[in-house]
């Protein structure tokens, strides 16, 4: 039976930059908008609802190699798919909460939608369609996607002034039924390209040797330093003299600076080799430190455009490296496990990088430039012929 042509690349990269967007707004960003009403409402303290995202966060790291395999397996179309009937239920368990065991399972399961339907799923499908020319569909996703926070934060404030964090949630929640569901079942193809090596009953066995560590402690240096960015970057930059209000709006640089980056990528940087462009985002957020160590406050947009550039263009590094190192075989679980450092190192990002804020400001200004060093370090020593 002769196969129907897969649809565009266009339409296929723009179907999945917006499930992403939906994704990520619904869940790594649904906290920071929604918890004070949620601890206010359901009498909870508000570090322990916060703390949920670490919670999430962690089932998400547990979940997210055994996620990958499978993808290897049996292709992305059905674990993306059923990522939204489990973003749908953690966020119906959220919204349905009138206490904190509700509201903790429903956080939970939106970690295992996490693990399922971030970015490792969209890149696996992706690579399995492309092969190595996966690198601009996977720019342009990120890219997309990258609007999860730009766009999320707005829209999750005013659902949740319209129908209160229950009705945010629910919406949310049907987003991902009406819109995302039934657009990835429609537009990703079942018969996907077959360059994933599990597609001919051969996958290639995942061995932590030299590249993966390097290439593991790079990424979680990445991750937590983002987390920590989130976080503490306003109360960062007003310990260096800028007022709340201004502080508040240089951090928004942040979301525009990766946005930016990943458009360039998108269009000029993917000419050059990834390893390249990996190399120069790690000295992004270390430019922007010591531009604010010598100028003061004046230079406090500098940090927060190159903390941006440089995790925007890192997000994407995430997608292409282990594709342009190894190839495409067990791509995805490979992806996984790359990951899951970075995702632990998510967890206490946060509360270790406010206890060196609260400590001085200087040493966690040069704590974060210092880790990006070491992430500079660890791109030395890749190279394309470590394929397996």
């Amino acid at each position: 039976m002769e196969r129907k042509p897969h649809p565009p690349q266009t339409v296929i990269m723009l179907a999945l930059g917006l499930g992403q967007t939906i994704a990520f707004a619904s869940s790594f960003y649904l906290l920071g908008v929604l918890g004070d009403d949620i601890a206010a409402d359901l009498a909870l303290a508000p570090t322990f609802v916060f703390s949920l995202m670490s919670v999430a966060l962690a089932a998400s790291a547990l979940a997210a190699p055994a996620a990958g395999r499978w993808v290897d397996r049996q292709g992305g179309k059905t674990m993306l798919l059923t990522s939204n009937l489990v973003f749908a239920a953690g966020l119906g368990l959220v919204g349905l909460a009138h206490g904190p065991i509700l509201l903790t399972l429903g956080m939970i399961v939106l970690g295992l939608a996490m693990a399922l339907g971030l970015y490792g799923t969209p890149f696996a499908i992706l690579v399995s369609l492309y092969g190595d020319g996966a690198r601009r569909p996977i720019t342009g996703v990120a890219l997309i996607g990258g609007l999860g926070s730009s766009l999320g934060f707005p829209a999750t404030f005013w659902l949740g002034q319209q129908f209160g964090w229950q009705g945010a949630c629910f919406a949310w929640a049907g987003l991902h039924l009406l819109v995302c569901l039934p657009l990835g079942a429609l537009v990703i193809p079942r018969h996907l390209g077959g360059h994933m090596s599990a597609n001919d009953g051969h996958p290639v066995t995942v061995v932590w040797d030299r590249p993966m560590i390097q290439l593991s402690v790079l990424f979680a240096g990445a991750w937590f330093l983002s987390t920590c960015m989130s976080t503490h970057l306003p109360r960062l930059l007003v310990a260096f003299g800028l007022s709340t209000a201004t502080a508040m709006s240089t951090a928004a640089l942040v979301g525009l600076s990766a946005v930016a980056v990943r458009a360039l990528e998108f269009a000029v940087l993917r000419r050059f080799p990834p390893l390249m462009a990996t190399r120069a985002a790690t000295l992004m957020h270390p430019l922007g430190a010591a531009a604010l160590l010598a100028f003061g406050k004046a230079a406090a947009p500098a940090l927060a455009l190159g903390q941006g550039a440089g995790n925007g263009m890192l997000t994407v590094a995430k997608g292409v490296l282990p594709l342009s190192i190894w190839g495409s075989g067990s791509y995805a679980y490979r992806s996984a496990l790359l990951g899951r450092p970075a995702q632990i190192a998510q967890i206490g990002g946060p509360a270790l990088y406010g206890l060196a804020l609260d400590r001085s400001p200087t040493l966690a200004l040069l704590g974060g430039a210092a880790i990006c060093l070491v992430m500079f370090g660890m791109t030395f020593g890749l190279n394309k012929e470590l394929r397996s």
